[in-house]
């Protein structure tokens, strides 16, 4: 047995060499997101133009969405402002409409008010501070040389307090020119300007509405745009006046007025002084709703015009926005078009980065990273833009400067999510590339 075991050949060692285990730092080691994120810019910086065209529906999207929506608010923020500074605690009353070959026509057509009525509500109606009623026509001023259609509005010394707004040179008229129906005129700055220009003294000067002469006794001050008026361009001038020289229809029992401006104690009264007012004018006017008979005269208060305008200004600017949007998502299909031709153009690439061992998910990861940085730099333009453009419109038209912050986080974040979901399927196909057809490739 010994002798056999002698006798055996010893077992052939294998001298082949070991093969070192080289570290594969793409296909073995997990890739870091700077690495990720370098490869990214690296490749979209190759193709500048490229990624600039690809950026610019991204970039108009989000530009539009901060402007309109910073537009938007500014806007909305000045009208009620504006309306604030006439008083949230005041109630208008307008005349009933008139019909014209049987059609309606607006409220304030017809002469259904009185001045008598707006005397009534000051001493029967509680919780009303002051009360000034008024007459509006449009009429041809003349002053020299210049010649413009303006706003004439008659009404009484209780105007300026009703409607806060008071001279800013000059006086307004008193209760004697009142009484004497005095030709006496207080202009608005705009209508100061466009007549006498905004160097020379109004005080002292005469003005011609309709070819009757007025003394200018003052000027009002600034309040800009209320709505579908502008008291800086309106004439004030005594009620008495306007309807004996200007107007000339007298109501059957008295002197007939378009409008009444009812400023209340508080505005809590409001509400309170509203129903009282109608009901006041229903036994003047014998109006019975019981009957069937309908009021020829309307109301409303400046908080729910306020409450309207704001609503109508927010549906305004969501309607752009949404608008504004699609451009966003005509950016996101930009992307994935581009994105889908960079697959192919870079299919031999991806087949030697697979073979050398990077995984699929290297590659889907850093085309997914290529849609994303496209889509951020794209947002990031835009927000300034955005903001630039807010900036240079409040300037330009005068109104508040909004930028909401959750008008930026929503549009910075949509683009991430379309540059995410845009670069979904190009970064999946260039994931499953076969590696030896991509090699082959040209």
């Amino acid at each position: 047995m010994m002798k056999s075991l002698r006798g055996a050949k010893p077992a052939r060692r294998d001298r082949t060499p070991p093969i070192k285990q080289v570290p594969n730092p793409i296909g073995r080691s997990p890739v870091s997101v700077v690495e990720i994120l370098t490869m990214a810019i690296e490749a979209l910086w190759s193709n500048k133009l490229r990624t600039m065209l690809t950026m610019l529906g991204i970039v108009i999207g989000i530009t539009a969405v901060i402007a309109v929506t910073a537009i938007g608010q500014g806007t909305q923020k000045s009208t009620e402002q504006r309306l604030q500074s006439l008083g949230t605690d005041i109630l208008q009353v307008q005349s009933g409409a008139a019909r014209s070959g049987g059609v309606r026509q607006g409220s304030g057509t017809a002469t259904t008010l009185t001045l008598e009525d707006a005397q009534a509500i000051r001493q029967q109606v509680l919780g009303v501070a002051r009360v000034s009623a008024v007459l509006q026509q449009t009429a041809q001023v003349v002053y020299g040389q210049n010649n413009d259609s303006l706003t004439i509005i008659g009404t009484d010394i209780n105007y300026p307090d009703v409607r806060n707004t008071h001279p800013q040179t000059g006086r307004f008229f008193s209760q004697d020119e009142l009484d004497a129906a005095a030709s006496v005129a207080v202009l608005g700055p705009t209508a100061r300007n466009e007549l006498l220009g905004a160097e020379n003294r109004a005080e002292g000067a005469q003005i011609r509405i309709q070819g009757q002469t007025y003394d200018v006794v003052g000027v009002m001050e600034t309040k800009g745009t209320q709505g579908p008026q502008n008291p800086d361009e309106q004439i004030y001038i005594p009620l008495t006046n306007m309807s004996a020289r200007l107007v000339g229809n007298n109501a059957v029992k008295g002197l007939a007025v378009r409008g009444i401006y009812v400023k209340a104690k508080s505005q809590d009264q409001l509400d309170a002084a509203e129903y009282q007012i109608t009901n006041l004018l229903r036994v003047r006017h014998g109006i019975f709703p019981e009957k069937g008979d309908v009021d020829d005269f309307r109301l409303s208060n400046s908080a729910d015009i306020i409450e309207t305008l704001t609503s109508t200004s927010k549906l305004l600017t969501v309607m752009v926005v949404a608008i504004a949007a699609i451009s966003l998502i005509v950016g996101g299909i930009g992307i994935a078009n581009i994105m889908l031709v960079s697959v192919v153009e870079r299919t031999r690439e991806i087949g030697i980065r697979k073979a050398i061992g990077a995984t699929s998910t290297a590659i889907l990861s850093q085309f997914l990273a290529e849609a994303v940085v496209i889509a951020a730099l794209g947002g990031m333009i835009g927000i300034g833009l955005g903001v630039a453009i807010a900036f240079a419109a409040a300037n330009l038209f005068a109104f508040p400067v909004v930028i909401s912050l959750w008008s930026i986080g929503l549009g910075f974040g949509l683009t991430f999510v379309i540059g995410l979901v845009a670069g979904v399927i190009p970064a999946r196909n260039a994931a499953h590339l076969d590696p030896i057809a991509a090699l082959r490739s040209d």
